[in-house]
């Protein structure tokens, strides 16, 4: 990876970290005044429920819902916002809205907080826009995904109490439309990277296991509680 390459991938970088950050000040800030502030995530088919189509990502359940989110989003937004540059927002902004607003659409009557429903999104729109390009560069990072982030197929399944499968669901879904949505757009620069085995090691440690930080969940609490 030459210069104007890792200058590249530090640019792509600074989205997700800035994300990230407004994620972690906004859990700091909520465990330092002892509050509470899930009734400000989705909760489907209200009015009330309608600001946390924008909201819900930003807020988690607990610290280890948090850092379970964390390394996943850094990963794959990086990875967008480094192979799709000239599409990475709008994906990025897509997956953000769609999966909230199908959350609020058709899930459960409960609220629904987390990121996860956009790092389902992510991961999703990269595997299948990997497959779609028959791009050598991003056929790597489509088998990176399903290598180190497989387990998350089972999210989408209703199998785990507290854990809103919607969301996951609606996540990949989303990723998938836009993956033939966008397959025209063409992929800025990717013939010119050359992305080595030793580039994904400094991208993705591969010896992350599913059990230390690939439990993704999209928590829900019920109206009641």
């Amino acid at each position: 990876m030459n210069k104007s390459e890792k200058r590249r991938l530090k640019l792509s970088l600074i989205p997700p970290v800035f994300f990230l950050l407004i994620m972690w000040s906004v859990k700091i800030l909520e465990y330092a005044v002892n509050g509470n502030w899930y009734i400000y995530g989705v909760l489907p088919q209200t009015i009330k429920g309608i600001p946390g189509i924008f909201l819900s990502p930003f807020l988690h359940g607990d610290f280890d819902h948090l850092i379970s989110n964390s390394i996943p989003f850094l990963v794959l937004g990086t990875g967008l916002f480094y192979f799709y540059r000239n599409i990475s927002y709008k994906v990025f902004g897509l997956i953000y809205i769609l999966t909230g607003f199908w959350v609020w659409l058709a899930a459960r009557d409960a609220y629904h907080i987390g990121a996860s429903g956009i790092i389902y999104g992510l991961a999703s729109f990269l595997f299948f826009s990997g497959l779609i390009h028959r791009n050598r560069n991003l056929a790597s990072l489509s088998l990176i995904i399903v290598f180190i982030y497989g387990s998350m197929i089972w999210g989408v399944l209703p199998i785990v109490d507290g854990m809103s499968w919607e969301s996951h669901l609606f996540g990949g879904i989303t990723g998938l439309i836009l993956s033939f949505a966008f397959a025209k757009k063409k992929i800025q620069d990717t013939e010119q990277i050359h992305f080595t085995d030793d580039d994904i090691n400094e991208f993705c440690d591969p010896d992350i296991s599913d059990n230390e930080y690939i439990e993704v969940h999209y928590s829900y609490k019920d109206d009641d509680e």
